[in-house]
């Protein structure tokens, strides 16, 4: 059975040159996605047999996003719970290297193959002397099954509404319907030293923020 994706009817005879003759590309069919379940996941995009997604026209679509954070600059505070349902401040971790990482969603495969790579090398982490908080729009109590299933053993936090990720400015993929992955590293000062964003590799995340921590 297949989803279905339906696009706007628009045209796409705009990006050609007006110098070009060239058909126009009627964009008014769906496209369908093929599940292999009721609702299937991608990398923390979860689509369902019974909704579709809309693409934005063209026009509208903002192809590039200016990170409100960016290396060599201290980030928003915040205060957000973790999985135990408690509060937890950036300002907590001053004095050590912070690795924060903007994730989709808990339980889809992309994921959870980082959490899993963050949790085994989280010794090289703590050798560093470094902490690890995974942030997402899940609640906590989401986190916390989320930690126990796969035994991680450092911190998730719950932006609902997203507020954080805005503030820090992080970019979204897929036409803005799926959240972006993106991992800062901040060294003992608060300062940014990394910003690395990569969707569809999530265990690079670990490899490349180890190697900064090395160096700092």
């Amino acid at each position: 059975m297949a989803s279905s994706l339906s696009l706007s009817s628009h045209t796409v005879a705009s990006l050609f040159p007006s110098h070009t003759s060239k058909p126009q590309l009627s964009l008014s069919k769906s496209i369908p996605i093929l599940t292999k379940s009721t609702q299937s996941q991608f990398h923390g995009l979860k689509f369902s047999h019974s909704s579709s997604l809309s693409i934005p026209r063209f026009s509208t679509f903002k192809t590039s996003i200016s990170a409100k954070v960016n290396k060599g600059t201290v980030p928003p505070a915040f205060t957000l719970k973790d999985q135990d349902g408690k509060n937890v401040s950036l300002s907590k971790f001053k004095g050590k290297p912070v690795v924060v990482y903007f994730y989709p969603a808990d339980e889809t495969p992309g994921c959870t193959k980082q959490a899993c790579a963050f949790r085994d090398s989280y010794e090289k982490f703590k050798k560093a002397g470094a902490e690890v908080i995974g942030i997402s729009v899940d609640s906590a109590e989401s986190h916390k099954n989320f930690a126990k299933k796969y035994r991680l053993p450092f911190t998730l936090l719950s932006d609902e509404g997203n507020k954080v990720r805005k503030e820090w400015g992080v970019p979204s993929d897929l036409f803005g319907t799926l959240p972006g992955r993106q991992t800062y590293v901040l060294d003992k000062k608060g300062v940014v030293q990394l910003i690395y964003n990569n969707q569809f590799q999530p265990e690079k995340h670990i490899d490349e923020t180890l190697k900064i921590l090395q160096s700092l």
